[in-house]
């Protein structure tokens, strides 16, 4: 009997594998997830298509955890903008979601295939992004994972909705969250670290993906040797700690101040200051006449074939192992090393990307952000011990590089909280 097994404080009472193949017919595998094989499922009784994840539970206690996870979630929420849950099931072995299944594409394959894209179809992409995050904010819910790859179309009707997808690391905010996850280019500057942090990191992956889909660019990028992801994922995360993002010429020339403006609001390093998805929505690039009606197609679908086509742009794999040095231990030591403690939580991770320069860096990046705000809801972090002045020079290079360069206007002095 679906979703009878996950009463918390009672003996389990798995469903047998039998429940689930008599109800459902279960297809080849269509794709493997990080967490998941994903089906496609028929109900044998109405002959409805429904797509179906399968966690193992021998594949480990994370991979356990997200299933829980995303079925306690979806469980919650109803919202014509989020791919519903239709049954689940939990045997011994495993675990099993349906969910209703989107036959459309993803954004960035509907972008392409369009003989015209302006400002006002990302609008109104937008719209329906931030309407189905407002309504998980207000039930306080996180989704942590927001990136293109989740938004897919409903169907391939002219007018088909967009839907979000994948509920696994989303979280009710009801505590302190800093435990980072996500995906490396969309993550907000509080969880890169380690900060306390909550539903503004939706905010700001929204603000990542409107960049995109205007621009055909990621906002945060770092061209450097492929085989290098220590030294690539060290300046990405420059980057986003200090906000270092343009709208360079020639990509947004074409692009209104409106839209460049709420980018802008959404990506604001101070999340205490950031837009929030209620806000955005009464923006007038989102719910007036601002976004522009010109055709863009040509310059963004240009940009998203160079930026966008090796692999989805990022693999799940280098994901879940950046995530993984992003988690360095809560063990710290004094000294040196209580410079990256400071920072990330813990003493200096050799496996993670930068090492102690890295965490030497969000330290100073977080720092001069702490110093400029007359209030702010982030805790205080301790302080490195005194540099030698090799060090100084060193560490006052590194906050020339961590500074915003400037080109971005700084909105909404004041934010209305949740």
């Amino acid at each position: 009997m679906p979703f009878g097994c996950l009463t918390l404080g009672e003996k389990k009472d798995y469903n047998s594998p039998s429940e689930v193949t008599d109800k459902y017919d279960l297809g080849q595998v269509v794709k493997s997830e990080e967490f998941c094989e994903i089906f496609r499922a028929k109900d044998r009784n109405t002959l409805k298509m429904y797509t179906c994840k399968k966690f193992n539970k021998k594949d480990g206690r994370k991979v356990r955890k997200a299933a829980k996870n995303e079925i306690m979630i979806l469980k919650m929420v109803k919202h014509h903008n989020i791919l519903q849950l239709v049954d689940a099931f939990e045997t011994k072995k495993e675990y099993f979601i349906f969910l209703e299944l989107a036959t459309g594409r993803e954004v960035f394959d509907w972008i392409l295939d369009q003989g015209y894209y302006s400002e006002r179809d990302t609008s109104n992409v937008m719209r329906q992004v931030l309407e189905a995050v407002a309504y998980l904010h207000s039930l306080k819910i996180v989704h942590r994972n927001l990136k293109l790859e989740n938004l897919v179309y409903f169907n391939r009707l002219k007018h088909s909705k967009i839907v979000i997808s994948d509920f696994q690391l989303a979280k009710l905010e009801n505590g302190l969250i800093k435990d980072p996850c996500g995906t490396p280019e969309y993550l907000a500057p509080e969880v890169i670290g380690r900060q306390r942090y909550g539903r503004p990191v939706d905010c700001w992956a929204i603000g990542v993906i409107m960049y995109i889909l205007l621009s055909g660019n990621p906002p945060f990028y770092d061209d450097g040797d492929e085989e290098d992801s220590d030294s690539r994922d060290k300046n990405l995360f420059l980057k986003i700690l200090s906000g270092d993002y343009e709208f360079d010429s020639p990509y947004w020339d074409d692009i209104s101040d409106s839209a460049k403006t709420l980018v802008a609001s959404l990506m604001e390093v101070d999340q205490d200051q950031r837009l929030t998805a209620q806000e955005a929505i009464a923006h007038e690039w989102i719910s007036g006449n601002a976004a522009s009606d010109k055709n863009i197609k040509d310059g963004v679908c240009a940009q998203i074939e160079k930026n966008f086509a090796k692999a989805k742009w990022k693999k799940a794999v280098r994901v879940t192992t950046l995530m993984k040095r992003l988690r360095a231990s809560e063990q710290g030591d004094t000294g040196a090393s209580g410079l990256a403690a400071g920072a990330t939580g813990g003493p200096p991770d050799p496996n993670m990307p930068g090492g102690s320069l890295l965490a030497a860096s969000i330290k100073t990046a977080l720092s001069e952000k702490a110093a400029d705000a007359q209030t702010s809801t982030i805790p205080s972090l301790p302080q490195p011990p005194a540099a030698r002045p090799e060090e100084q020079q060193q560490q006052a290079q590194q906050q020339q590089q961590a500074r915003c360069n400037g080109d971005v206007p700084q909105m909404l002095p004041q934010r209305k909280g949740y």
